[in-house]
C-alpha cells in the first residue's frame, strides 16, 4: 500500500491559487506520526558553502527525527571524523549539530573542509549535504606607491582600484578623505569590478584624494587603498610646463580640446563572452570615452529584452537581467553614440544551468505486499547525471534487496517487507553544482487514525471556499469519506470536492452549508471518523469608502470609513498611511468612522488606507491625499555663457508641492542705477530651468527666478550672483521729441530722457540739432547734459523747424535720430473774420456764418473760431441791464456754426474771433439779431380766494416768460361729484391785462378743477391747475345734521354700505378674472377733455375716477394736451453747434462740448407745446 499526499487534479481559477497554496501547506504536513517505527528524516543542516566568522565559534548544523530516534556521525573530507579526540568539538545532546569553539583557542583554518552528517536508526541511514567550511578573509591592500597623474582637460582616465581577494568578495565604493562618496554621472561612473572610469575629464575633477573602499560585510572591516591624485590641466598651462622640456612641435595645440567620436574603456575590442548560471542576476556592461560624454543603449540582437526582468543601472552603463533563464542566451550589443559618431560592441552571452528539481524524491509508506516507485528527475545546461544511494552507501554496493529494481532516475519496489525500509540517496550533479534528497521506504501495517482534532470548529465567511480538515494516517491508504449532518449518504464531488489528502472543500459556502461534518476514513485493518462544525458569517464590508482628496497645505482634511459585518464577529477598523502605521502626532484623530488630519503639512501627503478586520476576514479601502501648495522657491541659481548682451541662467526648481508648476518668472535687478528695484525680465514654460536672457550694456544684473503653479506664485529665489555688462553707445534715441515755443521769439526743444538703464553706459549727454524747415541753413547743434529740454532763442514768430535729439555717451553715439517737426512761438492773431452773418432758424436758434482769417495773420496753429453773443434788450423791458456773454468756440476752420437756447422774442448781439495755441485774435463787429416770438411759460401761480355758495374768485400772476406778446389767458374748468365724476367742461377766454376774475352761478357744496394757461401769436404755453369747494349751504347743513341723527336714516347707511361691499367683492372677482376693472375704464374715460364722447342718455361726459381725487392737485403741473412736444427746432445737425471755452473740438470741427459763461436763471418749466393743454392730462399727471 502506498500514501501518495497529494491533491487531485483540478482545474482551479486565479481566485483560488491562494487556496492550492493552503492545499499545498496542508500536504506537506501529512506526515508519519513520530509514534509510529519510521527511518530518519534530515531536518535541519548548514549551507553547502558555509563562509564562517573566525572570530566566533564554528557551528555545523544537522537535525533529524525519526523513531527510535536516530544517532549521528560526521565525516571530513570523506573520511569519518572523530569528535572525541578534539577536545574543542562538541556534539548537542540529541542532536547532530556540530560545535567547535575556537574562541579559547584553535583557529579556524584548521577546521576548513567538506563536514558531512549521517543520521542513522535502525530502519535506514539519511545524509546531509557536503557542507563546505571556509573562514571569511579581508586582506589588507597590498602597498604601492602612487603617482600623482597629470592630463589634459577632455582627456579620459582610468583609476584602478584592484581590492585584495577577499571571501566572500568586497564591496567597492569611491570616497574622499572626508569619508564623502564621490559623485557620479554619466561622465564619471565605477565599474562592476571597482575602477573608476572618466569619460572626459574637466578641471573640477582635479583633487588629491581619489580613495577606494573595500567593504568586507562577514567581518564588519573596510579596507582603504592609498589616495590617488589627479590634477587636470588645460592646454596653455601644459605647454608652459612643459617649455623648457620639449621642441616646439612637441607641444600640445588646440587640437587636444577637439571633440571625439567614443571609443570603449571597458569591455575591450568588439565582442566578447559572458557565461551566466541560470537563476543568477546577468550584469552586461560597457564604459565607453570621448568627448561630449558618450550615452550608452543596449539591445538585443536576436530577440527583444525581458520587460519585467531587465534592469539599468550605472546611467545605463549596466544591464541587469534577473532571474536569467536559458532563453536569456544570445547576443547582447551595446552602443556609445555622441556628435561626432557610434560605436557598438556585442557580448555572446551562455547561459549555464547547475542541477534543478523536476520531480525530487518523496518518502513512502507502504504495507507489506505493496508495490511503489522512487522517482528522481532533474535537470541542467549540461544535463546532470543521476546517483542513488542506499542508507548513505553507493546503490551498487548496498545491500541487495530482491523487491527493489533500479531503472535510471527510478527505483521501482514490488512486493515490499518489512526488511526493506531504508533511506535512499538522490543525487544530481554536473560541473555547476549537485542536488541531494533523502527519501524513505517504510514498511508500516496501521488501521487508519485521524490526527485532526476532534469537534475543530470551522467558521467561514459567505461565498468564500471553506476547507474542512481531516488529516490521516493508515497502511494501507484508507478511504476517506464525508458525511453532513449524520445522514446515512456520503457527500458527492459533484457539490463538494474531496481532496486526496482528506480535506473536504466547499467551494461557495452559503448559509445553508452550516452543520456538522463527519470523515470516516477505511482500510482493510479497520476504520476511524471525526466530527468538525461549520459555521457560516456575513462578509464584512466597507460601505462608506474614504475618498480621494486634494487640500491645501495647512487645512483639514477629513476621511470617512463606514464598516458593516457579522454581528457575531467584532471588527477593529486601523488606519494606514504609506502601508505603515499613522503618526504619532496629536494632528491626527480617529474616531468611529473618521480619520481627520489637521494643518496638513507636505509630509502628510500619501495613502491613507482603512483596514476592517475580523477573526475571519479583513477588508480595506484607500484614499490618496495630496497636499498642494504653491511651489517652493527655486534655488541653486547660476550664471553661464556670460557675453557682453546674453547670459544663460540655469537653475533648481523647488518643490512642486503636488501641483506642477506652469511657469517660470524670471526678475533682474541693476544694482547701479535702480538698487532694490526688480523688474520682469522674461517667462519660460515650466519644464525649463534654463533661460537665455538678454541683456543691456552697462548694468550690474542679478537676477530671481520664481515658480508658478495653479495655485499662485512661489516667493522669489535668492538672488543669483552679480553680472556687470561692458559700457556701449546707446541702442535708442530719446522719445517724444517736440519743439513748441514758449514766447514768439523762442523754440523750446522737449524730449523723454533715457532713463539709466538705457544709457548703455557712463557720460550720457544729448545732442540737439535744428534748422528751419523752409530754408537753406545748416543744421545747428549743441551738446547738452543729461537735461530733458532745450531752448532756442530769437527765432522768427511761428517758424516751422526740423528738429532731431541724439543720444551719445562715453562709448559712443546712438543711431541716426528720427527728424520731427516742430514750430517756433505764436503770436495772437492780427485779423478779425470778416463777413459775419445770422440767420435765425426759429425762436431759440440761430446759425452763424462768417469768412475765414488768412493763414499768414493768424501767426500760430489755427484752434478754431470764438463766438460771443449776449442779450442786449428785450422786445418788453427796455431798459434791463445786459446779460453777461455767452460763448461758443468752433473747432478747426469751420466757418458756420448754430448758436441753441437762445431765448425767444428777443434781440442778441455777437462778434466772432479767431483763436490760435497763443490766445484769441480781435474780435469783429457786432453783429445784432433778434428772435420771434414764443409760446409762454405756465403763469407764475393760481389761486382761488373767496368762496362762496355759487362763486369762486382766481387771482393769478403772469407767466414769469411771456416769450412774446400775451394775447389772452384761457380758463378750463369743471366739476367733480361725489363719485368722482367729472361734468361738463367749461371753456372760459380772459384778457391779457387781467391778473383776477370771479366765476358766477357755480353750485353749491360743488368740487371744481381748473386748468389755466396763457396764450401769445406763437401758441398756447404750458398750463397750470388747480381745485376749489364752492361753500355750503347753513339751512341745509341743519337739516342734514338733523336727518343723520334718525335712526331710520343709520339703517339705511348700513344696507348702502353693505352693498357696496358686496359691489366691491364682485368688481375684485372680476378683476382677478382679467376682466376690464373699474379704474381701467375710467381711465379709458379720462381722455382728453375736448374730445370726450357724450353719453347717449344725458349728453353728459363719462366716468372719471381718480383713487387720490379727493387730494388737492398740485400746483403747476402742466402735460401738452395731446402729450407730445411740436417741433420747432431746425433740422441741423449737432455738427453746427459750437461748446464752451473749455469744450473739444473733434478733428472736422464739429461740436461736443456745452455752453459756458454765465446765464440768467431759466424758469421751472420749459416751453413744452404752442397748443392748449389737456386737463385730464394734468389730473393724470397730478396721480
Amino acid at each position: 500500500m502506498q500514501l501518495k499526499i497529494m491533491p487531485k487534479k483540478k482545474r482551479l481559477s486565479a481566485g483560488r491559487a491562494p487556496l492550492m497554496l493552503f492545499l499545498c501547506q496542508m500536504i506537506s504536513a501529512l506526515e508519519v506520526p513520530l509514534d509510529l517505527v519510521q527511518p530518519p528524516t534530515i531536518t535541519q543542516q548548514s549551507p553547502k558553502d558555509y563562509i564562517i566568522d573566525p572570530r566566533e565559534n564554528i557551528v555545523i548544523q544537522c537535525e533529524a527525527k525519526g523513531k527510535p530516534p536516530p544517532s549521528f556521525s560526521w565525516t571530513r573530507n570523506g573520511t569519518h571524523f572523530d569528535i572525541d579526540k578534539d577536545p574543542l568539538v562538541t556534539m548537542k545532546p540529541g542532536s547532530g549539530t556540530l560545535i567547535i569553539n575556537i574562541m579559547s583557542e584553535g583557529k579556524a583554518e584548521t577546521y576548513e573542509g567538506v563536514y558531512q552528517c549521517t543520521a542513522r536508526n535502525e530502519r535506514g541511514a539519511a545524509i546531509s549535504n557536503n557542507i563546505v567550511i571556509r573562514p571569511s578573509r579581508s586582506p589588507l591592500w597590498t602597498k604601492e606607491k602612487l603617482e600623482p597623474i597629470t592630463l589634459r582637460n577632455g582627456q579620459s582616465l582610468v583609476l584602478p582600484c584592484r581590492p585584495p581577494i577577499g571571501l566572500p568578495p568586497p564591496i567597492i565604493f569611491w570616497m574622499d578623505n572626508s569619508f564623502q562618496r564621490l559623485p557620479q554621472s554619466e561622465r564619471v561612473s565605477q565599474g562592476l569590478n571597482g575602477d573608476l572610469y572618466f569619460s572626459n575629464v574637466l578641471p573640477e575633477d582635479t583633487r588629491e584624494d581619489y580613495i577606494c573602499y573595500a567593504r568586507f560585510n562577514h567581518t564588519q572591516t573596510i579596507q582603504q587603498k592609498q589616495p590617488i591624485s589627479v590634477k587636470v590641466i588645460s592646454v596653455d598651462e601644459l605647454n608652459d610646463t612643459i617649455a623648457a622640456n620639449l621642441s616646439d612641435t612637441e607641444f600640445y595645440g588646440a587640437k587636444s580640446h577637439r571633440q571625439r567620436p567614443p571609443a570603449f574603456l571597458t569591455p575591450d575590442g568588439n565582442t566578447s563572452r559572458k557565461e551566466e548560471l541560470r537563476g543568477n542576476v546577468l550584469s552586461l556592461e560597457c564604459i565607453a570615452e570621448g568627448l561630449p560624454t558618450p550615452i550608452i543603449y543596449w539591445i538585443k540582437e536576436d530577440g527583444t529584452l525581458p520587460i519585467n526582468r531587465t534592469f539599468y543601472r550605472n546611467f545605463k552603463k549596466t544591464l541587469q537581467i534577473v532571474q536569467v533563464t536559458e532563453a536569456d542566451s544570445g547576443n547582447y550589443q551595446c552602443i556609445a553614440k555622441n556628435a561626432l559618431g557610434a560605436i557598438h560592441h556585442t557580448i555572446s552571452v551562455t547561459v549555464k544551468a547547475a542541477p534543478y528539481w523536476i520531480i525530487a524524491p518523496q518518502n513512502l509508506v507502504l504495507s507489506p505486499e505493496e508495490d511503489g516507485a522512487l522517482i528522481c528527475r532533474a535537470s541542467g545546461n549540461p544535463k546532470p547525471r543521476i546517483s542513488w544511494l542506499s542508507n548513505g552507501v553507493p546503490i551498487e554496493i548496498a545491500p541487495d534487496d530482491p523487491s527493489r529494481k533500479i531503472d535510471g532516475d527510478t527505483i521501482i519496489f514490488s512486493k515490499v517487507q518489512e526488511r526493506s525500509s531504508a533511506v535512499y540517496q538522490c543525487n544530481a550533479s554536473n560541473e555547476y553544482g549537485y542536488l541531494l534528497a533523502n527519501a524513505f521506504v517504510n514498511v508500516l501495517a496501521e488501521p487508519p487514525r485521524i490526527l485532526t482534532s476532534a469537534n475543530t470548529l470551522y467558521q467561514v465567511i459567505a461565498n468564500r471556499p471553506a476547507l474542512l480538515d481531516c488529516a490521516f494516517f493508515g497502511s494501507p491508504l484508507p478511504t476517506i469519506e464525508w458525511f453532513k449532518d449524520a445522514k446515512g449518504s456520503a457527500l458527492r464531488e459533484d457539490i463538494y470536492v474531496l481532496h486526496e489528502n482528506g480535506t473536504l472543500e466547499i467551494p461557495v459556502a452559503q448559509k445553508d452549508s452550516t452543520g456538522t461534518y463527519t470523515c470516516v476514513a477505511r482500510n482493510k485493518l479497520g476504520m476511524a471518523k471525526n466530527d468538525v462544525h461549520l459555521e457560516i458569517k456575513d462578509p464584512t464590508r466597507i460601505i462608506k469608502q474614504p475618498e480621494y482628496a486634494v487640500v491645501q497645505r495647512g487645512s483639514t482634511v477629513s476621511f470617512e470609513c463606514k464598516v458593516k459585518h457579522d454581528h457575531t464577529l467584532i471588527p477593529t477598523v486601523t488606519w494606514l498611511k504609506d502601508h505603515g502605521e499613522l503618526p504619532s502626532d496629536g494632528r491626527f484623530t480617529v474616531d468611529k468612522d473618521h480619520l481627520v488630519v489637521a494643518d496638513v503639512s507636505d509630509d502628510d501627503g500619501g495613502t491613507y488606507t482603512c483596514v476592517a478586520n475580523t477573526t475571519l476576514d479583513n477588508v480595506s479601502a484607500s484614499a490618496v491625499l495630496s497636499v498642494v501648495d504653491v511651489p517652493n522657491p527655486p534655488f541653486d541659481l547660476e550664471l553661464t555663457d556670460q557675453l557682453d548682451r546674453s547670459v544663460q541662467l540655469s537653475w533648481t526648481p523647488g518643490d512642486d508641492n503636488n501641483s506642477p508648476i506652469t511657469k517660470f518668472i524670471i526678475e533682474y535687478e541693476d544694482a547701479m542705477h535702480e538698487p532694490g528695484l526688480w523688474h520682469h525680465q522674461t517667462e519660460v514654460p515650466g519644464t525649463q530651468t534654463t533661460a537665455q536672457l538678454k541683456l543691456s550694456p552697462y548694468v550690474n544684473y542679478s537676477f530671481r527666478v520664481m515658480a508658478e503653479n495653479n495655485l499662485g506664485r512661489s516667493l522669489p529665489s535668492e538672488a543669483s550672483e552679480q553680472y556687470l555688462t561692458k559700457a556701449a553707445e546707446p541702442d535708442k534715441n530719446p522719445t517724444a521729441v517736440e519743439g513748441l515755443g514758449s514766447e514768439p521769439d523762442n523754440l523750446v526743444i522737449t524730449w523723454k530722457p533715457l532713463n539709466g538703464f538705457e544709457s548703455n553706459g557712463p557720460g550720457l549727454q544729448y545732442k540737439v540739432s535744428w534748422r528751419q524747415k523752409d530754408g537753406d541753413d545748416e543744421w545747428t547743434s549743441v551738446v547738452v547734459a543729461n537735461v530733458s529740454k532745450y531752448i532756442v532763442s530769437g527765432t522768427p514768430t511761428f517758424v516751422p523747424y526740423l528738429i532731431k535729439v541724439q543720444a551719445l555717451n562715453d562709448a559712443g553715439f546712438a543711431p541716426e535720430p528720427a527728424v520731427v517737426m516742430g514750430h517756433s512761438g505764436e503770436d495772437l492773431p492780427m485779423v478779425a473774420p470778416g463777413n459775419v452773418r445770422v440767420n435765425v432758424v426759429n425762436s431759440t436758434l440761430a446759425e452763424v456764418h462768417w469768412d475765414p482769417v488768412p493763414l499768414k495773420s493768424i501767426r500760430g496753429h489755427l484752434q478754431g473760431y470764438r463766438i460771443y453773443y449776449w442779450k442786449a434788450q428785450s422786445s418788453l423791458t427796455r431798459n434791463r441791464r445786459h446779460l453777461e456773454k455767452k460763448i461758443l468756440t468752433f473747432q478747426g476752420s469751420k466757418t458756420h456754426g448754430m448758436l441753441p437756447g437762445l431765448e425767444p422774442f428777443s434781440h442778441y448781439s455777437l462778434n466772432v474771433r479767431v483763436v490760435n495755441g497763443k490766445g484769441e485774435g480781435p474780435a469783429s463787429a457786432d453783429k445784432v439779431f433778434s428772435t420771434p416770438e414764443g409760446v409762454p411759460s405756465a403763469p407764475s401761480s393760481l389761486k382761488i380766494v373767496n368762496p362762496t355758495l355759487d362763486s369762486l374768485t382766481l387771482e393769478w400772476e403772469p407767466p414769469s416768460h411771456p416769450n412774446g406778446i400775451l394775447t389772452e389767458y384761457t380758463l378750463k374748468y369743471q366739476p367733480i361729484n361725489s363719485t368722482h365724476e367729472l361734468g361738463p367742461l367749461v371753456d372760459l377766454k380772459i384778457p391779457a391785462n387781467k391778473t383776477r376774475w370771479t366765476l358766477k352761478n357755480l353750485n353749491f357744496s360743488t368740487r371744481y378743477k381748473f386748468y389755466f394757461y396763457a396764450q401769445t401769436a406763437a401758441g398756447s404755453g404750458s398750463q397750470i391747475t388747480e381745485e376749489a369747494i364752492t361753500t355750503v349751504d347753513e339751512a341745509m347743513a341743519s337739516r342734514q345734521v338733523d336727518i343723520a341723527t334718525q335712526g331710520w336714516f343709520i339703517g339705511l347707511m348700513c344696507a348702502v354700505a353693505l352693498l357696496i361691499l358686496i359691489l366691491l367683492i364682485v368688481c375684485f372677482i372680476r378683476r382677478n378674472k382679467g376682466g376690464k376693472y373699474p379704474v381701467k375704464e375710467k381711465e379709458d374715460a379720462h381722455a382728453d377733455p375736448e374730445i370726450q364722447p357724450m353719453k347717449e342718455d344725458d349728453g353728459t361726459f363719462g366716468e372719471y375716477s381718480d383713487a387720490e381725487d379727493h387730494k388737492p392737485l398740485k400746483k403747476g403741473s402742466r402735460t401738452p394736451s395731446d402729450r407730445t412736444v411740436k417741433k420747432e427746432d431746425s433740422d441741423d445737425s449737432l455738427v453746427d453747434y459750437g461748446e464752451g471755452v473749455n469744450g473739444q473740438f473733434n478733428e472736422d470741427g464739429s461740436f461736443i462740448g456745452q455752453y459756458s459763461g454765465k446765464k440768467e436763471k431759466e424758469p421751472a418749466e420749459g416751453n413744452e407745446s404752442s397748443e392748449a393743454p389737456s386737463p385730464v392730462n394734468a389730473m393724470n399727471s397730478f396721480v
